[in-house]
């Protein structure tokens, strides 16, 4: 698997494409669930996780989003059902998105790893408060045609994962169908995730944890989130995170008990966008429903 790491890692890095639309966090390894339907009730317990990030932080209108995803497995660990909740404001902007998840977990050996199929269906609707805004042309196609929108969406997915590695891809937007009162055509671009990482035992102390989200969509460039985890004594995370082209970061999280995590992240943009402004911040809440007993046993990083 780190063969097959650095050679997806080589191939982005010469690759010509374009980039996404969707909202973006830091801490995608925490929450993976948010890209990939496949994901769901692979951690083998009940998990709650909340991510909160503010970007560009002092600038007006500056994009403000809430994620919040629910999963768990079920018949025997063969199923997994979950839920994603999503609250994007921008501007004059905002939209909100809900979605429910299944994947089927096919095991492949007897050491954990494990092929998934995931499947995701739900609704998103934006709203547009253009008359918050100052306008120069009143007679704007855009200005004077504006509605709110309601989007069924339906997304798929698949994730190959054991306990210390996992890579996966999935279409979030697979099917869109969008309803709104012009009847303009409102379909946003198709979006396709890849995502993987592997954790490497460094001595009885550190665990290494690279991991890696791609994020294409056609007409805009290609976004790469590259992070770098250590794991001290199997309870504080202290990471680093490159977006290429976009940003730096630095994260840190701590299992203040078997069952609860609570992280913060800070990026700063290394782009244009990086003058009058303090960067991005995220505050991540994890909740699981595991018994001590199983965490010291075989402990999850995926």
């Amino acid at each position: 698997m780190k063969k097959v790491f650095t050679i997806v890692l080589t191939v982005l890095h010469f690759y010509v494409a374009y980039g996404q639309q969707e909202a973006q966090h830091s801490f995608y390894f925490f929450n993976p669930l948010e890209f990939n339907p496949a994901n769901a009730g692979s951690r083998e317990y009940f998990n709650i996780t909340s991510v909160n990030r503010a970007q560009w932080l002092g600038w007006e209108g500056a994009p403000k989003t809430a994620f919040v995803s629910i999963q768990s497995p079920i018949a025997r660990q063969k199923i997994g059902l979950g839920a994603t909740l999503m609250l994007d404001q921008i501007g004059a902007r905002s939209r909100l998105y809900t979605k429910g998840n299944i994947a089927y977990h096919l095991p492949l050996n007897d050491q954990g790893l494990k092929l998934s199929f995931g499947l995701a269906m739900g609704i998103q609707q934006d709203r547009f408060n253009y008359a918050s805004l100052l306008v120069s042309d009143p007679t704007d196609p855009t200005y004077v045609n504006a509605s709110n929108t309601l989007t069924t969406l339906v997304g798929s997915g698949i994730y190959l994962h054991g306990e210390k590695f996992y890579i996966g891809a999935s279409l979030p937007r697979t099917i869109e169908l969008t309803q709104e009162s012009n009847k303009q055509n409102l379909k946003l671009a198709d979006h396709f995730y890849l995502m993987s990482g592997f954790v490497k035992p460094i001595n009885s102390v550190i665990d290494l944890k690279p991991s890696v989200l791609v994020k294409y969509t056609e007409k805009a460039p290609l976004t790469i989130d590259l992070n770098v985890s250590a794991f001290f004594y199997k309870q504080v995370w202290l990471g680093a995170l490159y977006r290429v082209n976009e940003a730096i970061g630095i994260n840190t999280a701590y299992q203040l008990s078997n069952r609860l995590l609570l992280g913060y992240a800070f990026d700063y943009p290394v782009n244009g966008m990086r003058t009058q402004q303090w960067g991005n911040h995220e505050l991540v809440l994890t909740l699981e429903f595991k018994s001590k007993q199983r965490a010291f046993i075989s402990p999850r990083y995926f």
